[in-house]
């Protein structure tokens, strides 16, 4: 039985840019969004798919959902080319655009939900288990009457993700579900989305500039720039290849004097008139350091900070080995 939600063999987009050459004429040249992308989705799998602004990676969601079709290679999502078959795709695919609402913007969020049961033919047993699910796990009952253009931006958030599972889908694509949301919504929704990658029966990929998304809730991570994949692997992977850097932050009774030289450590700066060190490590363990340290004082305090994944991130896109 074949396990693959999405797979995509040198699939390209190219855009037509015309651009002025003299005072009137102008000519035209092909710009590939996505330059010949690679990847294979199993079923079950969640995956963020990142990129810094005109990467490529808001087009491949697009190819990938049936609103573009590519100019070359194959794509096939649930079995399905995209855009021949954009209506039986619709079908088994779920969408939220984190600045795009399905919702009837005047009805109660109850009535949306009783449209797109009807929208996608959903048996009504169905409709009800999934909804009874959302409204449990996301709290939709204190505003379910409510009309869409009254709730909030996290309430809205929440109610656009049951929309896009009340059919079942077997994908669920997300662009930027957190977007704007403030801390105690983003943290509600990451934890649904958490349950609903641990259960394994949807596919989910994910498109953000929140890095916390990706770290929370995302096993595999495909990184794209200038339309190629430039990373696809684990986020511990993207860490080790990009060289990110633990940090050791010590605070000391006495002020800091020179350690002997340690490979793969280095004094990051030292603050409070030389009391608080921090130490960047390079793929070294900490507690080498931290007993060399204590050779020099007392440490009064000492903490391990773990790699920033927008750090890593930054290092890549700036070409760091």
């Amino acid at each position: 039985m074949n396990d693959t939600a999405i797979h995509a063999a040198e699939l390209r987009k190219e855009f037509t840019v015309k651009r002025k050459v003299g005072r009137v004429r102008r000519t035209s040249h092909a710009v590939a969004a996505v330059d010949g992308v690679d990847l294979t989705i199993r079923h079950g799998e969640t995956v963020g798919y990142i990129g810094p602004n005109g990467a490529g990676k808001s087009t491949t969601l697009k190819m990938m959902t049936g609103v573009l079709a590519p100019s070359g290679g194959h794509l096939s999502v649930c079995g399905l080319e995209p855009v021949p078959r954009r209506k039986q795709l619709a079908r088994r695919i779920g969408v939220v655009f984190g600045q795009r609402s399905q919702l009837w913007w005047d009805l109660p969020l109850r009535e949306s939900f009783r449209l797109l049961r009807h929208v996608y033919a959903v048996p009504e047993r169905d409709h009800t288990g999934r909804l009874d699910t959302c409204r449990t796990l996301l709290d939709l009952d204190p505003f379910l009457d409510t009309p869409v253009r009254q709730l909030s931006l996290g309430q809205r958030m929440r109610g656009e993700i049951t929309a896009a599972l009340l059919h079942g889908p077997e994908v669920l694509f997300l662009d930027e579900p957190t977007i704007g949301l403030d801390v105690v919504s983003k943290h509600a929704l990451r934890a649904f989305l958490a349950d609903l990658r641990d259960g394994g029966d949807v596919t989910i990929v994910l498109t953000t500039h929140d890095l916390a998304d990706i770290e929370r809730l995302c096993p595999r991570l495909v990184v794209v720039d200038h339309g190629h994949i430039v990373h696809d692997g684990t986020l511990a992977e993207l860490h080790e290849r990009y060289g990110s850097r633990r940090r050791v932050v010590v605070d000391l009774d006495t002020p800091y004097d020179d350690l002997p030289r340690v490979p793969g450590v280095k004094v990051e700066r030292v603050e409070n008139e030389g009391h608080r060190v921090v130490f960047a490590l390079d793929g070294v363990p900490a507690g080498g350091l931290i007993a060399d340290v204590a050779r020099l004082g007392v440490i009064r305090d000492i903490a391990v900070q773990e790699p920033d994944i927008e750090e890593v991130v930054a290092r890549m896109y700036a070409g760091a080995p």
